[in-house]
């Protein structure tokens, strides 16, 4: 049994929303299970002062004011609270969006960001779009902005996240947990050693994978400085993602450290970070939703650096109560920290096994299986 019509809608508010929203298209399109497909960025239908406060503000505040971006994390998560203001503000600015849904007219709709799934939820209670409606949660916590009223079903990364909804008053049936959609070559296994071998790299050295994220923010150049205190033989790939100033900033930091111990490659945005990951031991940088499950696909253990107040802590938080973490809040510490890991081998296996047990590697591919699974019994 296959979909007609399914429209997948993601926004470019942090990277991560879109890559879910990929890789949804992507299990769809690999299994056959819809006639047509579309994945649209629903920011594409504002007007670009909309667009500038949901994309580029949220990175200038990620960057410069992290603890406003922790404060209004905090300030609207008051389920059922604040949904009528903020709709109001969104029905300003998305008629677009309201037009073109409408004009095509999908079977279903699945949303992997919050403001295309409160539109649709109106609409629907309006009887304005006949569409079914699924929400997939892109953080290992669910915050109120997620909430909707008209929905067919759910999909969370953890059993928590499904029990905090049930306490919120989302049914039971209406809520699956897959974890978070990720690429599904991410659900393929990788020979370490032969990934190493295609990338140039050492094979018989620890590998850590600094992930500044698609939009490459945070303080990599920092990073560096305190990685060459390593005590340990490493080879250490930095991604700086999209950033040219942070790359070029970082080279500068990689060519200043005088480290003999530790070899530096600097990287701009890749479409190989599922080789990477193969090839790497560690993974450093901040838990976004999408990020922390290809770590945990990959097997990688994580070491959490500065997270961004709000979604990113409370994944942090996760990562830690599962033994998959280590957190270092202070840089000049980092290096102690890293190796004081990778002295304890059986400390750093146990990790590994807690990371195994954390990841869902298809979890795109469950998400389709069970709305597939759904329709088969008139239930979504």
């Amino acid at each position: 049994m296959t979909f007609e019509k399914v429209l997948i809608l993601s926004a470019t508010s942090g990277a991560g929303h879109v890559r879910a929203g990929e890789a949804l298209e992507r299990a769809f399109i690999e299994t056959g299970a819809a006639r047509e497909v579309r994945h649209i960025d629903t920011l594409e239908y504002t007007n670009k002062l909309f667009r500038h406060l949901y994309s580029k503000a949220y990175i200038d505040m990620v960057n410069r004011a992290p603890e406003v971006m922790g404060w209004l994390y905090d300030q609207f998560d008051k389920p059922w609270k604040n949904e009528r203001r903020r709709l109001a503000f969104d029905k300003l600015n998305t008629r677009p969006f309201v037009k073109m849904l409408r004009e095509y007219q999908p079977e279903i709709i699945i949303c992997t960001h919050f403001l295309p799934s409160e539109i649709i939820s109106w609409l629907k209670a309006k009887k304005r779009l006949d569409s079914r409606q699924a929400i997939v949660v892109t953080d290992f916590d669910v915050h109120a902005m997620w909430l909707a009223h008209h929905y067919e079903h759910y999909f969370v990364a953890i059993d928590e996240t499904r029990a905090h909804l049930e306490t919120l008053g989302i049914t039971a049936q209406k809520i699956a947990v897959t974890g978070i959609p990720i690429d599904p070559v991410f659900s393929r296994k990788r020979d370490k050693i032969e990934m190493r071998r295609k990338h140039g790299l050492a094979e018989d050295r620890v590998t850590i994978l600094v992930s500044a994220g698609g939009f490459g923010v945070g303080p990599v150049e920092h990073l560096i400085t305190s990685l060459a205190d390593l005590r340990h033989k490493a080879q250490i790939i930095v991604i700086c993602g999209r950033n040219e100033e942070l790359k070029k900033r970082a080279e500068r930091a990689a060519r200043a450290s005088s480290a003999h111990s530790v070899d530096f490659r600097i990287m701009g945005f890749t479409t190989e970070m599922d080789e990477l990951m193969a090839a790497s031991d560690i993974l450093l940088g901040k838990p976004g939703g999408l990020t922390t499950s290809e770590a945990l696909a990959s097997g990688l253990v994580f070491v959490i650096v500065n997270p961004i107040p709000g979604q990113e802590e409370r994944n942090a938080d996760h990562l830690l109560e599962e033994g998959a973490a280590i957190r270092c809040n202070n840089l000049p510490v980092l290096a102690y920290k890293i190796d004081r890991l990778l002295d304890d081998e059986s400390r750093f296996e146990e990790m590994r096994k807690n990371v195994e047990r954390m990841a869902r590697p298809r979890a795109a591919f469950e998400i389709v299986e069970t709305l597939v699974e759904l329709k088969k019994q008139n239930r979504i």
